[in-house]
């Protein structure tokens, strides 16, 4: 109980301060409304999100209020509605104007908004897909997008999006592509992605995300993980050979050690780059055995004795 008590006293003191650096930041530090974040924009951003934690579980939520009068075809689509809702509240500048038409109930008709007949019920329609690619948005992801529960596709790449992905992702068990890459996502390894059981493609290139890669993503079944120009520092496990993914790309962070010999179980692999890392120049004896392989790219980082 001590501990508990503890634990949510710093908590608190934590989002207090975050609370009164966003609120001084919001008067002298506007977002710009295109182009790329400055570190302060970022930091301000994130301090954003923070203040919506409420517990260690990162339950924030941006409290959408819904309008008695609007009508809506199906519960689903109401919960998409308040999702996307809190998102909308959570986005900070969005200069191409995507999130302008996110009025009213259709959210069938938002753009980058995709619907489809439910898995379970062909008789309703459902969010399926969402596809903000290229917006220069900036803001945050709220916790009310774990309410898209029949979500297929999650496309985001190329924004302007700070902190980081948030825990209720869990619950979309049907998310099958996930592309957050070229934003400003930070801090660890976004753990809860090993937690969506229809996922196959995995993009997080170009952020901020630092530490380790947990070994449990080898063991997933993925078809294409981007996981390059991060801030990863740790070694290869040796269940690296497990994943039985076509495509990896792992470039441009701080790997070390060596390849490990579970490589060459890798029987799908068509592309593999490990450029620019601190990998050491072994490789395992059998690595003839990888016969789809038709890209290796391990080219040295300049000044290092690794690739």
């Amino acid at each position: 109980m001590k501990k508990t008590t503890t634990h949510l006293f710093l908590l608190l003191l934590l989002c207090a301060a975050a609370a009164a650096a966003a609120s001084s930041s919001s008067e002298r530090l506007p977002v710009s409304p295109h182009g790329g974040l400055t570190d302060a924009e970022a930091t301000y951003i994130k301090q954003r999100q923070l203040l919506y934690y409420r517990d260690e579980f990162g339950d924030r939520g941006e409290h959408v209020a819904v309008d008695p009068s609007l009508a809506f075809e199906n519960p689903r689509i109401r919960s998409a509605y308040v999702a996307l809702q809190a998102w909308k509240q959570a986005i900070l500048s969005d200069p191409k104007n995507c999130t302008a038409d996110w009025v009213g109930s259709d959210v069938c008709g938002y753009t980058g908004v995709f619907c489809a007949r439910a898995p379970d019920d062909r008789k309703i329609r459902t969010v399926a897909g969402v596809d903000l690619n290229h917006c220069d948005i900036a803001g945050y992801l709220p916790e009310e997008l774990g309410l898209l529960a029949d979500l297929a596709l999650f496309h985001i790449n190329s924004n302007r999006i700070c902190g980081t992905v948030p825990h209720k992702f869990d619950r979309l068990k049907l998310l099958f592509e996930l592309d957050l890459s070229n934003n400003r996502f930070a801090g660890k390894f976004p753990a809860v992605v090993l937690r969506l059981p229809s996922l196959k493609f995995l993009d997080l290139r170009f952020n901020e995300f630092e530490g380790t890669v947990p070994k449990e993503l080898f063991d997933k079944d993925l078809d294409a993980v981007f996981i390059n120009d991060n801030r990863f520092r740790f070694e290869l496990p040796d269940n690296f050979g497990n994943s039985p993914v076509s495509v990896i790309v792992l470039a441009n962070n701080k790997f070390h050690g060596c390849v490990p010999s579970s490589l060459v179980n890798m029987s799908n692999l068509n592309e593999i780059i490990f450029m620019n890392n601190g990998l050491r120049s072994c490789l395992p004896t059998e690595i003839g055995r990888l016969k789809n392989v038709t890209v290796w790219w391990a080219r040295c980082r300049k000044g290092s004795a690794g690739w």
